[in-house]
């Protein structure tokens, strides 16, 4: 089953290379793509696609304001940051305002349609360096680790299973449930963890854990 795509990038030359990139995807099928977060708002709710690859430096409105525009009315929809910032802030306020993946312009069009299907099918897709950056970021400010309301023992399953890299489908065959159940479950982890997506939730489980020092011994 193909999986639709709405690209919402400014620059045309770039706009044109990402299209051909779904172009050579059998798989992936872009639906249309515009340059401005007012032009994404008015079309998106008329064709909601799987995934959109959103810039955060647009004309107007903002990458970030639109994102936060574009969940607020439809949550489950999946949007990847796709851009050339790379700064902490940046990447924190996309993430808060409910991206579920964030990729740096630049990446091979093969990276970027693996994270394309990831996303689709419940991954968390992340340039290395952006990965490395959230984690640091953290590790420097543990106060923004807050306790969590207790987790069910599904729930941690699920969690633990979404941090290993499972997606939905095959978190759903190795517990023995079914897809809906998983994104119920997913669902009432963000809301315990007072998270906006499955992204943040996967980050702050991960960050919870006991540190490992692999310089050690």
């Amino acid at each position: 089953m193909q999986k639709t795509v709405v690209i919402v990038e400014d620059d045309p030359h770039l706009r044109s290379e990402l299209i051909e990139t779904m172009e050579r995807a059998s798989d992936i099928k872009c639906l249309y793509a515009v340059g401005s977060g007012e032009e994404a708002l008015l079309k998106l709710p008329r064709q909601l696609p799987d995934v959109v690859l959103m810039d955060i430096q647009l004309p107007g409105l903002s990458g970030v304001d639109c994102v936060r525009i574009l969940k607020k009315n439809n949550p489950s929809l999946e949007i990847i940051m796709l851009t050339i910032y790379k700064d902490t802030e940046s990447i924190f306020q996309a993430l808060e305002a409910g991206a579920n993946g964030y990729l740096l312009k630049g990446v091979a069009p093969k990276v970027l349609l693996e994270a394309i299907r990831d996303i689709a099918s419940g991954g968390a897709p992340f340039t290395s360096h952006i990965a490395r950056r959230v984690v640091q970021h953290f590790r420097t400010d543990q106060k923004k680790i807050l306790p969590d309301q207790k987790l069910s023992p599904r729930e941690t399953q699920v969690i633990e299973l979404l941090s290993a890299g499972y997606r939905y489908k095959e978190i759903a065959g190795e517990l023995g449930i079914s897809l809906l159940t998983v994104k119920f479950h997913v669902k009432r982890i963000c809301e315990k963890m007072h998270v906006r997506n499955r992204t943040a939730a996967i980050v702050k489980h991960c960050l919870a854990q006991p540190r490992r020092d692999s310089d050690s011994g």
